[in-house]
């Protein structure tokens, strides 16, 4: 029917002709994305895990097999790096996800003034990092530092932060912290906009304190968002390198105490130039970070 019609109606085979050729064109403005994603996300991917399989300094190759991921997997200083990143990221995320939701719970309270709290509180999350761990490593200087100067003149101790292997991890997530809370009080925030008011008013009907209806409504109602946080956090914690770069260098001095995963694979690769050594080494993160990342799922039961 469609053939007579077009054979009849020469103008019918004219516009399902342009029809097709500017659907066509579409693919042409898609074309830049897709060579990005090949050049820049796709190869590396593919020649980082041929690499793992190779000696390789760059220049020269050579089969060596599994031999990288022994070699990893024996490594103490690539443990160590193990132990430092999941340190770090266990106490941050167990103080910024209660320490989010309790200052979310307060703002969301406020009557006047709800905004400009959220930019207060978002704005270190929207300042870089490199530019923020510079800070910080001048705050916490043990001489200079303002942190020190003022435990000094209320007669606490001053700690040597970065200076010292026992107190660096807590520099470090001491950054961590105040980065991240904005990000994550603005995600409560908007789940507890979202509760509905009707649930508080009945709970106020049947005699329900505010502190009853926080715990016994806007908690359960906040599962979904803590277990999303959980998880984000757990993924970009498991990725730390840029603070600890501009803190402690790709050895994570001192004494490589803050030294995570991603600075060991920096430092193999484009210090040591070992570029089999830490294609499998990102190979390993990687499985740790799905191992982990499946765990936290199953654990909150979130469906992908």
């Amino acid at each position: 029917m469609s053939d007579i019609r077009t054979e009849t109606n020469p103008n019918v085979a004219l516009q399902l002709n342009k029809k097709s050729k500017n659907n066509n064109v579409w693919y042409i403005f898609l074309l830049p994305t897709f060579l990005g994603i090949l050049l820049f996300m796709a190869y590396p991917i593919f020649e980082s895990l041929r690499l793992s399989f190779y000696k390789s300094n760059g220049m020269i190759e050579t089969f060596t097999g599994l031999d990288n991921f022994r070699r990893v997997l024996t490594s103490g200083p690539f443990w160590n790096s193990v132990w430092n990143t999941f340190y770090i990221g266990i106490f941050q995320i167990i103080i910024t996800i209660p320490l989010g939701f309790i200052f979310a719970s307060l703002i969301n309270t406020v009557s006047r003034g709800k905004n400009f709290f959220k930019v207060i509180y978002f704005l270190p999350n929207v300042t870089s990092i490199v530019a923020a761990a510079m800070i910080f490593a001048f705050v916490l200087h043990p001489d200079m530092g303002v942190v020190n100067y003022f435990l000094a003149q209320v007669g606490l101790p001053t700690p040597m932060w970065l200076s010292d292997p026992s107190t660096s991890k807590w520099a470090v997530i001491l950054l961590a912290v105040w980065h991240w809370i904005g990000f994550v009080i603005i995600i409560f925030i908007a789940n507890l906009q979202s509760i509905s008011t009707e649930m508080y008013e009945a709970a106020k009907i049947d005699g329900a304190s505010g502190f009853q209806q926080w715990l016994y409504i806007t908690i359960p109602c906040m599962k979904g968002t803590f277990a999303f946080l959980l998880v984000t956090g757990w993924i970009g914690a498991l990725q730390r390198f840029n603070e600890i770069y501009v803190l402690g260098g790709p050895n994570g001095s001192p004494a490589r105490s803050i030294q995570t995963m991603g600075a060991f694979i920096y430092e193999r690769g484009f210090t040591g130039f070992e570029f089999g050594i830490a294609s499998a080494a990102t190979y390993i993160m990687f499985m740790i970070i799905l191992l982990f990342t499946f765990i936290n799922l199953k654990l909150s039961k979130i469906k992908l």
